[in-house]
C-alpha cells in the first residue's frame, strides 16, 4: 500500500471544497445527499464546514460485491429525505467512469429538485467513460485502486486516516 494522500492534504483538500460550496450556496439553505457508504468520512469533515443551514439525505449505490471489479450498480433511496423545491449537492467520495453519479443524478432529477450539483474527494484519470462531470473536486488521482478516508476494498481500510493505493498483490 502506498499512500498517496497524507491526511493534512485531505483536510486541506475538504477545506477548500468547503469554500467552493459556500461561496456558491451562500445565502441559500442547502440539502446534501452523501452517498453509503464511501462518502461517510467526507461527509461528516465537509458539513461540518459549510455556513448554510443544510439538511442531510443518505442513497446507497454499490456495484462492487466482495471484488474490485465493477458489477451492476443498485441504488436504494429509502434514507432519502423529500428533495422536491432543494437545493442539492450529491457528495460521492470517488468520480471513476462517472456512470454512478450519472446514475444518481438522474435519480434525484425524478424528485425535482431547483438545482442539483455534485462534489467528489476524488476524480481518477483516464476512466471517465459517461457524459457527466462533478462540479467540485478535491483532488486528481491516478487510475489506481484506493483505499482510505471511506474508501474500501472487500469492506475493509475504511478507517484509514489517508487515501493509499493498492498493489495488485493487495486486490
Amino acid at each position: 500500500m502506498r499512500i498517496l494522500l497524507k491526511p493534512e492534504q485531505l483536510c486541506e483538500g475538504v477545506e477548500r471544497l468547503a469554500r467552493e460550496i459556500n461561496c456558491h450556496y451562500f445565502g441559500r439553505s442547502l440539502t446534501v445527499v452523501g452517498v453509503l457508504t464511501g462518502s461517510i468520512v467526507l461527509l461528516a469533515d465537509l458539513i461540518r464546514q459549510l455556513e448554510m443551514p443544510l439538511r442531510v439525505g443518505l442513497v446507497q449505490a454499490s456495484s462492487y460485491r466482495h471484488t474490485s471489479e465493477a458489477g451492476e450498480l443498485k441504488i436504494s433511496t429509502d434514507l432519502l429525505t423529500d428533495l422536491h423545491g432543494c437545493d442539492v449537492l450529491l457528495i460521492d467520495d470517488i468520480f471513476d467512469t462517472g456512470h454512478t453519479l450519472l446514475r444518481l443524478t438522474q435519480e434525484l432529477r425524478q424528485q425535482s429538485p431547483t438545482s442539483l450539483r455534485s462534489a467528489v474527494l476524488l476524480r481518477k484519470h483516464g476512466r471517465k467513460s459517461a457524459a457527466i462531470e462533478p462540479d467540485h473536486v478535491g483532488f486528481e488521482i491516478p487510475n489506481e485502486f484506493v483505499v482510505g478516508y471511506g474508501l474500501d476494498h472487500r469492506d475493509l481500510f475504511r478507517n484509514l486516516p489517508y487515501v493509499a493505493a493498492l498493489d495488485a498483490s493487495e486486490l
